[in-house]
Order: C-alpha cells, then structure tokens, then sequence
C-alpha cells in the first residue's frame, strides 16, 4: 500500500513543484508590471478550496499537475466585463444572461465592484498583457524560465550542503604497462593534482579533462611522498561514448586505474553554491548537447522520454532517497527552462520571438498571422507530446 501510495505521489510532487515553479515566475512578473492577474492554481481544473486575496485567487484545483496563471489579455473575451458593467440596468437579454452566468460561475469570489471574472467590470486596457512596453513582456514571458533555473540552483545548493558532496579521489591504484602514464613516470599511489595547469580533486574531473585531448599532449602534476612531480604525456585514442548523447565518440587516455574509495565531503554556504553552479552548467550544457543531437540527427528520437518515462524516474529517484528525488527535480526543472527556450511559437521562447518581431514591426501581429503561428505551435508540441508518449509506452512494453 505505501509503494503503491509513493508511486502515485513522488511524480506528482516532482511534476507539481516544478510546473508550480514556473507558473509562479510568471505570476510574480506580471503583478510586478501592473498586468492583472485573477487567477494563480496549483493544479488544473475545478477550483477545490483557496483564499482570494486582494484581485487574485490563490486556489488549489482538482487535477494536481502544475499550474497556472490567468493573465488580462486584449484577445481574452472574457475579461471584456459583462455588458452593462456595474450598472447593468437589464438593458438586453443577452446581457443578463451574461450577468447571471458569470455570478453563478464566481460563486462566493463574486463582487459587484470587481473586475471578471470576480464581478461586472471590465479589465481596464492598461492592465492587459499587450498593453506593457516590450521590456514588461519579455520579462513576463521569460519568468518561468528564470524561476525554474534558480529552483534548480537553490535546490543543488541544498542538496550539497545537506548532504555533501561524493567523490572518487584522483589516486592512482595503479599503471598500465607501456601506457602514457607509465613512460612519463607516473607510479601506483600517486595523486594528480592538476592537469594543464587546472587543479582537480576527483577522478572524473581527470576523466573528463584527458578525455577531451584527442591529439598533442597535457601536462600533470601528481603528489607523492618526495613531493609533487610535473610530467608531460599523449594520451592514446580510445573508443568511448558521449555521456550526455551516448553517440560514439574518439576519447583521449593515458593508462591509469584509480581507487574506488569514495569520499564524503561536507560543505559550507560558499562551496555548496560553487558546486551548485557548476553543476548547474554542467547540466544545461549537457541539455544543449543532446538538443543539438537530436537536430544533427546524432540523438535518436527514440532517447527522448515524457511524462511516463519522467513518472518512473519519479519514482525511482524516491526510493533512493531525498537526496536523489531533489536532485531529478533540479535536473528536470532546469530541463523545462531550456525546452521553454526553443522557439516554438506556444513555448515562452516562441511568445518571446513573437513579441521582438512587434517590437520591430512597431504594432501587434496580425490575427491571421498569430492564428497559423498557434496552429503551428500547437501541432508541434502535439507531434512531440505523441513521440515521447509512443518511446514510453514501447519502453514499458520492452521492459
């Protein structure tokens, strides 16, 4: 019964945070630039329970994945008021069905003086989305994105002052014979301390620094009981695999074998953010690779995963652990701000572009222009959405 309950739980609570995330950035964004917001939901759906405050609902809805955000927007009909205003008078039928509907539909949240969807006003044009300068819009579309990269920086920064950080030690258990090292006089129990003048402390900062020297040489230095030595090797090409593709790749190596003592390092403030950043850009251009993989034709579509494949990871990920759930959502949330960023015209980079081409243009684009770029924003994220649903399913079915 408790598997089953954390098998439920744990990709709604990495889904939800995540997706809350991002909605909030943009709520945050648009309330900061004067931009009416009615409307903030944790989940999708009929509302359940919330607190109005001020002119918005905080509100908990049915279907808890994500969120979102209702923003005043000039092409939303609804936020046009109820004709009549507040001082419908019964003018027409038709404006007091409208009235009625929209009362019955607010319930409690209904106000004679507020603006819809609350109550009969209008939603004044200076309070629209479009009517920001293109600075309030930019920052307002591009507030997901930022929240959901700080998300991923504070959540590793937590991660690594809770709980450390693991790692394998660049010492040497031993040399392979007529290898680099060995000619250039590396011995069992050294410990490389700097490569090409960068100093490192674990093995897979040597691992990815001798790796990427497909020709010429490098320098090291290694620690011993006499002192530190300085040597030049070539390390020999070798076989090996991009670890963010896994397409095959020509590697660079030099012969050694390390001890498999893993350290735990406790960390104060200061490390914790470093290694939160670095590892935060170790991330995004590990997302950038496989993005350019996947245009290249170098990632096959079939590695892209979605939903189910993220649900599994979910929980997986919780059954390792706290350490290891807050770290798939640092890493899925900084997945989604990248994503956000490829300019498809329903995806923030997409609204993004759109509103830089106003910008220039000097006046909003036109209906029938914004139409076929929804249309086709649409069909896409429809064509991926079918794709990484297909790679879950034939996954589960293969095992």
């Amino acid at each position: 019964m408790l598997s089953t309950l954390g098998s439920i739980a744990a990709p709604l609570f990495v889904f939800g945070i995540v997706v809350f995330i991002h909605e909030l950035g943009h709520f945050l964004a648009a309330k900061s630039v004067g931009v009416y917001a009615p409307i903030f939901s944790l989940g999708w759906g009929k509302r359940l329970f919330g607190i109005k405050s001020g002119e918005t609902d905080y509100r908990i809805s049915m279907f808890p994945l994500g969120g979102f955000v209702r923003m005043a927007s000039r092409e939303d009909e609804a936020m046009a008021g109820i004709e009549g205003g507040g001082n419908f008078d019964a003018a027409s039928a038709e404006a007091t069905e409208a009235h009625a509907q929209a009362k019955q539909s607010a319930g409690e949240l209904w106000d004679d003086n507020a603006m819809v969807p609350f109550g009969p006003r209008a939603v004044p044009a200076e309070r629209w989305v479009e009517s920001k300068p293109i600075w309030a819009r930019l920052f307002i579309l591009s507030a997901g994105v930022i929240a959901n990269i700080l998300l991923a920086i504070v959540v590793t920064t937590g991660v690594f002052l809770g709980y450390g950080r693991a790692y394998v030690p660049a010492v040497v258990d031993s040399v392979i014979a007529a290898g680099p090292a060995q000619a250039a006089g590396v011995m069992a129990g050294d410990t490389i301390v700097m490569i090409d003048g960068v100093p490192v402390t674990a093995w897979d900062e040597v691992l990815t620094r001798v790796s990427a020297v497909t020709s010429g040489s490098l320098s090291i230095e290694v620690g011993r009981a006499s002192g530190r030595q300085s040597m030049t090797l070539t390390p020999t090409l070798a076989d090996g695999i991009n670890p963010a593709t896994g397409a095959p790749r020509k590697v660079g190596r030099i012969g050694i074998a390390v001890r498999n003592d893993v350290v735990q390092e406790s960390m104060g403030l200061g490390e914790a953010v470093n290694a939160s950043l670095a590892r935060t850009w170790q991330m995004t251009t590990s997302v950038g690779e496989v993005l350019k993989g996947l245009v290249s034709r170098e990632v096959p579509m079939s590695n892209l995963g979605g939903p189910i494949e993220i649900a599994r990871a979910s929980v997986a990920a919780s059954s390792g652990g706290a350490q290891s759930l807050w770290s798939l959502i640092a890493f899925l949330s900084l997945n989604i701000a990248i994503v956000n960023l490829i300019p498809i015209p329903v995806l923030d980079g997409g609204q993004m572009l759109v509103t830089i081409a106003e910008g220039i243009k000097g006046k909003a684009l036109s209906v029938r222009t914004r139409e076929v770029l929804a249309r086709v924003g649409v069909f896409s994220v429809l064509l991926l959405i079918v794709l990484v649903t297909f790679n879950d399913i034939k996954r589960l079915l293969v095992g």
